[in-house]
């Protein structure tokens, strides 16, 4: 299985990044501006760019350590995937070492993927640190691809 990974360092509480991505505002405020869904239950993510298509994240786990998502709906190639944010505090920084693991295979999709999470993680911690990120519809446009 092939994997996704990101290091980030946020400078905030742990607490503040952890509400950023359990809670439906936080999620829009820093991945996409259209969330819906139940934070304990399934997430629904939608992209403009997309034509609103998106991913559909089943909560697996969420404590202020570790927040675990199965994408249940979505690209065929996300289905089944795992997508886990890893989260410490180290001095003024909150470490976000995230994951998307259980990729089939390393398609040219997952290339794309990966560079998106980097431009999403870094609108996670300019959310976090400012109060405004960069979700989608006004993330950075990277490829042909959403």
């Amino acid at each position: 299985m092939n994997e996704i990974l990101h290091r980030v360092g946020v400078i905030a509480p742990q607490k503040d990044v952890y509400a950023a991505l359990t809670t439906i505002d936080g999620l829009a405020g820093w991945w996409t501006e259209d969330t819906t869904g139940d934070p304990d239950g399934v997430l629904e993510f939608r992209f403009a760019t997309a034509g609103g298509d998106g991913f559909d994240m089943k909560v697996l786990e969420t404590s202020p350590e570790l927040v675990r998502w199965e994408v249940v709906g979505g690209p065929e190639e996300w289905i089944g995937t795992e997508v886990s944010f890893e989260l410490s505090q180290v001095d003024e920084f909150t470490i976000v070492l995230f994951k998307q693991a259980g990729w089939r295979e390393p398609v040219e999709f997952m290339y794309h993927c990966s560079t998106k999470w980097a431009t999403f993680l870094m609108s996670l911690k300019q959310y976090v640190e400012t109060g405004k990120g960069e979700p989608a519809p006004n993330d950075v446009l990277v490829s042909n691809w959403h």
